[in-house]
């Protein structure tokens, strides 16, 4: 059994940085396709990033795009989650999450995913 745990959350300000981390607790981390989803109060859990096993390919909403980078390190059983120039509406719950299946253009559907984190605050104020 998979588990995910993250952390880095917390409060900033508007304009601001936070970097996520998600360690996966699996023998064969490079093996699972990686996803960063967020849930702000009210709404559905949207996707943020993704990357595949090796880190070649990266994959991200457009809200994000060009603010958010998305990393792994193998060695580490490790992905992150560097977010700058945050904003108000970055507000959310952020959840890392993981499957052995190589998503590529589905890597945005929640229910794609095996294995999911318990979450992590993160609190942009404007």
């Amino acid at each position: 059994q998979v588990q995910l745990g993250e952390s880095g959350g917390g409060l900033v300000q508007a304009g601001g940085s936070l970097r996520l981390s998600c360690a996966h607790s699996g023998r064969t981390f490079s093996s699972y396709f990686m996803g960063w989803f967020r849930q702000a109060p009210g709404k559905e859990r949207a996707p943020v990033a993704a990357i595949s096993g090796s880190g070649g390919s990266t994959y991200y909403a457009d809200s994000v795009k060009a603010r958010f980078t998305i990393s792994r390190d193998n060695a580490k059983n490790t992905v992150y989650l560097q977010m700058n120039s945050l904003k108000a509406e970055d507000t959310a719950v952020y959840y890392c999450a993981a499957t052995t299946t190589y998503l590529n253009s589905i890597w945005g559907i929640p229910g794609r995913y095996d294995y999911w984190g318990q979450g992590t605050q993160v609190t942009v104020s404007s």
